[in-house]
């Protein structure tokens, strides 16, 4: 059986995406894999995923001003931005660990292992309740080697905990959840509600005066409005005084974004979310199933308060089966799942890139994109649904790169390709260098008209269009 190509996956999506053939007549994906020492096709979807969004971005100019452009987007510059938080200094210096140090693989009683996430300190914590350990690495691997690895991740579940039993793909494929992710589609769009058609703002930007809630945290939801931001989107991101969050590493994710402080369990705070919601384009959240529909902020009621809204939503399992409320991030699905698979007895080994995390994100703001295209020819108010699992189930699907091909390749983007990339943006720590826009488009090039906002330092406003 022939393999998929990246052009085969972007024609996929194309039209998944309902967008006519036209829209790809000039987008054009240069080199493939091995990049890097996996066999993931890393290149290839992620290649794809980023042509896509620089497609519907190239689609909605084309609405805005009749002109066709090229979009061009080279396969180890696709690679580069799946790994982008790992070239990012703040005045030359890298920004240290990634993980929590009790985030980590822990053995089971019978030798299988399980991954559990701590990041945040509200995960570690009821993790360690579902364990009855104290939160620190020698208590949780003592009281991990009791468990068995089952047990042990639905105890985890029911405190509100996060990881997984370390899967291969064959399990994984076995599991009622891993059924339900390879049914579903990878990106669905799907008409919610009935609104006039609206034209895009004015602007020499495709996305110029389009306004964007982002209530997302850690790499796919910030990557997806960065990625808006990026063709010219006002960007508003929304945390809360004392809600944990990624650090420094999020100022690889927050550039071009407004940073804005909304307390949604105040009454006032609420309110004035409600008038944010009124004024914006694009709702794009993260939260775990049901939490902001108990708030009144689920799509249909988003619906009704800004009618044409289209709202963007990203989950870890996938939006069917019995984990679909679960919490997840990109390493525990690939636990789950068998991207992290390397032997009934062996710790996971986790991909060189956050494969799932980066193709979610850009599929999130490809999807955002042709719903606003929807949004100008046919009216309506639109919900683009993407899953971490349901991502994972796509980067498997154009098959394998031989062990041959990529033994001697590095696990890091080679420094010739990304020097070229890099760009310096101020921030609050200082001067941060990082990746810049992959995605070479003719007319309108990607850019970031702000810096890095300090977080909530911007007011709870739209900037004037």
């Amino acid at each position: 059986m022939q393999m998929s190509t990246s052009r085969d996956l972007l024609e996929q999506l194309r039209q998944q995406a309902g967008l006519p053939a036209e829209a790809a007549s000039d987008v054009h994906i240069d080199g493939g894999d091995p990049v890097l020492s996996t066999p993931i096709k890393t290149a290839e979807t992620g290649a794809a995923a980023i042509a896509a969004a620089g497609m519907a971005a190239a689609w909605l100019w084309w609405q805005k001003s009749g002109s066709i452009q090229e979009v061009r987007v080279d396969g180890a510059a696709a690679v580069a931005a799946m790994q982008s938080y790992k070239f990012m200094k703040v005045d030359g210096r890298p920004p240290g660990a990634v993980m929590d140090v009790l985030t980590n693989a822990y053995q089971l009683r019978d030798g299988r292992w399980i991954y559990l996430h701590c990041n945040f300190p509200n995960l570690a914590e009821k993790n360690c309740l579902a364990l009855g350990a104290r939160m620190v690495p020698e208590s949780i691997r003592e009281h991990v080697a009791q468990w068995d690895g089952e047990r042990l991740e639905e105890a985890l579940f029911a405190t509100g905990g996060c990881g997984a039993l370390v899967r291969s793909e064959k399990e994984w494929q076995a599991l009622p959840q891993g059924i339900a992710a390879a049914a579903e589609p990878v990106l669905e769009i799907v008409r919610i509600a009935d609104a006039p058609a609206q034209p895009l703002p004015k602007g020499d930007r495709p996305l110029s005066g389009v306004r964007v809630l982002d209530l997302t945290r850690v790499l796919a939801g910030p990557t997806c409005a960065k990625n808006l931001a990026e063709h010219g989107a006002d960007v508003l991101r929304i945390s809360r005084p004392g809600l944990a969050d990624s650090g420094v590493l999020d100022f690889d994710t927050g550039v071009g974004k407004l940073s804005a402080y909304v307390d949604m369990r105040d009454t006032a705070q609420m309110a004035q979310m409600r008038e944010l919601v009124r004024g914006c384009d694009v709702f794009s959240q993260a939260y775990r199933p049901g939490t902001l529909d108990a708030r009144g902020l689920s799509p249909l009621e988003l619906a009704k308060l800004r009618p044409g809204i289209v709202c963007v939503t990203l989950n870890a399992w996938g939006f069917r089966g019995p984990w679909k409320d679960r919490r997840g991030y990109d390493t525990v699905v690939q636990a789950a799942n068998g991207l992290a698979w390397n032997g009934m007895n062996a710790p996971p080994v986790f991909t060189p890139v956050a494969q799932q995390d980066y193709v979610a994100g850009y599929l999130m703001a490809y999807g955002a994109m042709v719903a606003l295209a929807r949004r100008v020819s046919e009216g309506g108010s639109w919900l683009v649904r993407v899953s971490l699992a349901g991502c994972g189930e796509w980067i498997r699907r154009p098959g394998l790169v031989a062990p041959e091909d990529y033994g001697r390749c590095p696990t890091q983007v080679r420094d010739d390709v990304v020097a070229p990339l890099l760009q310096a943006s101020a921030s609050p720590a200082g001067v941060v260098s990082h990746l810049g826009p992959v995605t070479r488009m003719s007319l309108t090039p990607p850019r970031w008209d702000r810096g890095i906002a300090a977080t909530g330092s911007s007011p709870r406003e739209w900037p004037s269009r």
